[in-house]
């Protein structure tokens, strides 16, 4: 396993929990806003041991509620069932971020009770995926990874980063409509720095302002049981 990189406590990655969060590096996803763009290279200059990840978890078992597990993207790996396992062992609840393109290891990793709450990030209107950037995923996959998470019996989320030309009242709309009945879907900020991509923001503001923001969530908001924004 590629560990790129520990944050040792969160109050914000787990919802009410203070979570250890271990970064996955290496992505099969090239989103130009990413904000973790080492990961998505597997260039991150911090890998971690994985016998130095266990004793810490081990050493801060008093402290901290939970384990995320982030990227990158954390489903690529073969290893990952293992790696949830030998976490699990140890007593921690344990968080996945990942893009759903993997709906197999998702299905798999959840059928063995390996994920006690799961994020799922959706870029845009599953059919425009290919259009907008370079994605290793169909948008069948995606559609089923959604299915598998909200029929599952855990805790989860959707979100989706809002950055034009990705996201539009339009696309939300579709977004929203797809995940109909979700119990929580957030509409998070975009903040251009630190991205894979900088040149493909560099000829315009692709934010969206305070107000815009709250129109997407009126927008998504009939179709969901939450929506919030981040």
């Amino acid at each position: 396993m590629a560990l790129g990189g520990i944050q040792k406590n969160s109050l914000i990655d787990y919802p009410g929990k203070i979570s250890c969060v271990l970064f996955l590096s290496g992505c099969n996803f090239t989103c130009p806003y990413c904000h973790n763009p080492d990961l998505v290279r597997n260039t991150s200059p911090v890998l971690l041991e994985e016998t130095e990840v266990y004793r810490f978890l081990v050493r801060r078992r008093n402290f901290l509620d939970g384990v995320v597990l982030s990227g990158g993207e954390p489903t690529i790996y073969p290893g990952i069932e293992s790696l949830l396992i030998k976490i699990k062992t140890i007593g921690y609840p344990v968080k996945l971020d990942t893009n759903g393109s993997r709906p197999l290891v998702i299905k798999k990793l959840l059928s063995a009770g390996l994920v006690d709450y799961i994020a799922m990030d959706i870029k845009t209107d599953p059919a425009l995926y290919s259009f907008f950037a370079k994605y290793d995923c169909e948008s069948a996959d995606i559609l089923s990874s959604i299915k598998i998470i909200m029929n599952s019996a855990i805790d989860y989320e959707f979100r989706t980063t809002c950055v034009k030309p990705f996201i539009s009242r339009p696309v939300i709309e579709k977004i929203s409509s797809i995940i109909r009945g979700a119990t929580l879907y957030v509409l998070q900020h975009f903040q251009n720095k630190n991205v894979l991509d900088p040149d493909f923001f560099a000829a315009e503001d692709c934010r969206f302002s305070e107000e815009e923001m709250l129109e997407l969530k009126f927008t998504a908001e009939p179709f969901v049981e939450n929506c919030i924004i981040r």
